[in-house]
């Protein structure tokens, strides 16, 4: 499951507040723990030593257990908040002030004491709570001597087990306070830090929707304004959208150019059409006025050579409507493609058999070079036949009486044939090569022959081609002749 930038932000966000939150109760409270038991075992550090020296019993040697637990019940009933142990120079405790259920240690590790009489050790010094198996308190502990013989320690534990228990109470009414305050800290700091990170998200989306505002402004026109532009972060949702909208506002725009330069062509087109379409057609209704109107009074030639110039007018007209359908049709991606192997030296003959009559009106030799090819092709042969036809239609127009014109198949070393229709007619100017196959365009040295042509051809047999996943190409030199060609894929 994909985490959104908000999600992450926030959960990483929580965990490092609970994180710091309790990383700085558990040091604050250990600090404040530490700091309260050094300070007591500093005010209390010569307890056990004045006791030592101030009380008969200890100064002169323990001799009497019975004598000093009694001393030590008296001493705990003035300080109730301390608990006092006699421990041999082996640990053993000897004698205490509490009841005798309570003490859970019968040894206690007297190294921390010597430690603390010998002030080795920063304070606090912990040493063993003979209450407690698992716990170490502060304390004050000094050495006891019969003359030069060391008796034992006196072991003041600081801080008892009715300390603890007041403490704990206290403890709790505080923690209630320090809980109420430590919340109303915590709701201000996610406060903060939610202001901070709602800017941290909404500064962008301001730039964005400004952006947006501003490009609608403009008449999504995206040269008219200044985009913002966004860092390359695939994990950043605000940046990953202000590209998107980038790539989108250059698509708008490409598109919106586009529309405006189709639109601009299909009116020029239709200008250019409507004159082309209005001539033969005005001389089809004049002829046939004519006809209607003095029917009677035409000799019979004239009233054939009427009928068949209005009928010459009729073909040119629908010529011009089919062409103007095709291309139509073509621009509209509704063609279908049907790709099937077929002999290409069959088509190619078909062909030249179809302008056999064409090209002998004008004298033109129409050659297929090599004359003899066993190529199989796999394109679809229609569109490959209606290809073949404008380009030599085309040919036959702009080459002179007595010309050539040749139809040359060369095998290709990539599984592909050449095939390139080569005339030797007027040519076309090398300034004019890259518009000749705009519709409507004619070259300024075109063939006049009577008829109309559209200009539509070459156009046609661009797009053709392009169905067939095929570039044609045009080389020509002006007086010499042109050659248009493309490949074919063979036939696996």
């Amino acid at each position: 499951m994909k985490i959104s930038l908000y999600q992450k932000i926030t959960l990483v966000l929580v965990l490092f507040f609970i994180a710091t939150a309790y990383s700085f109760s558990w040091w604050s409270e250990r600090l404040e723990v530490t700091a309260r038991h050094e300070a007591e075992q500093r005010l209390h550090i010569k307890l056990a030593e004045h006791l030592g020296q101030d009380n008969p019993l200890l100064k002169e040697g323990v001799y009497d257990q019975q004598a000093l637990k009694n001393l030590f019940h008296s001493l705990m009933i003035l300080g109730p908040s301390f608990e006092f142990y006699f421990v041999a120079p082996s640990g053993d405790i000897i004698s205490y002030s509490a009841e005798p259920e309570k003490v859970k240690r019968q040894k206690v590790n007297v190294a921390p004491l010597v430690d603390f009489i010998n002030a080795k050790k920063a304070l606090p010094i912990y040493g063993d709570d003979p209450r407690n198996n698992n716990q170490q308190k502060i304390f004050s502990a000094a050495p006891i001597y019969n003359g030069e013989n060391l008796q034992g320690y006196l072991y003041i534990i600081i801080g008892g087990e009715i300390y603890d228990s007041i403490f704990s109470d206290v403890k709790s009414t505080q923690h209630f306070s320090q809980s109420i305050a430590f919340l109303v800290g915590v709701v201000s700091f996610f406060f903060l830090v939610l202001l901070a990170l709602l800017r941290f998200l909404t500064q962008p989306l301001k730039k964005l929707t400004a952006n947006i505002r501003a490009f609608k402004q403009a008449g999504f026109e995206k040269n008219k304004v200044l985009l913002q532009r966004w860092p390359a972060a695939k994990h950043n949702e605000v940046h990953e959208l202000g590209q998107a909208f980038n790539e989108m506002a250059e698509q708008i725009n490409y598109q919106f150019v586009q529309l405006q330069a189709n639109d601009k062509t299909r009116r020029e087109m239709l200008t250019d059409l409507s004159h082309d379409l209005r001539t033969p057609l005005a001389a089809l209704q004049g002829y046939l006025e004519t006809i209607q109107l003095k029917g009677k009074t035409l000799s019979e030639e004239q009233h054939t050579r009427f009928i068949a110039i209005a009928f010459k007018n009729a073909n040119q007209l629908k010529k011009l409507v089919d062409q103007i359908f095709e291309l139509a049709h073509l621009d509209g991606g509704q063609v279908t493609i049907n790709l099937e192997s077929f002999p290409l030296a069959e088509l190619l003959h078909d062909i030249a058999a179809k302008f056999q009559h064409q090209s002998q009106a004008k004298q033109i030799r129409l050659n297929i070079k090599p004359n003899h090819c066993d190529f199989m092709v796999y394109t679809d042969i229609g569109k490959l036949e209606r290809v073949l036809s404008n380009l030599l239609d085309n040919a036959i127009r702009h080459t002179e009486l007595g010309g050539n014109i040749t139809i040359e198949v060369i095998e290709k070393e990539n599984n592909e044939i050449k095939l390139a229709v080569i005339d030797d007619g007027t040519g076309i100017h090398e300034k004019e090569l890259p518009y000749i196959f705009d519709a409507r365009y004619r070259a300024s040295n075109a063939i006049c022959d009577n008829k109309e042509h559209g200009g539509l051809g070459l156009a046609i047999t661009q797009k053709l081609l392009a169905l067939l996943q095929s570039d044609i190409h045009v080389e020509s030199h002006l007086g010499e002749g042109t050659a248009f060609y493309f490949n074919l894929n063979k036939s696996a």
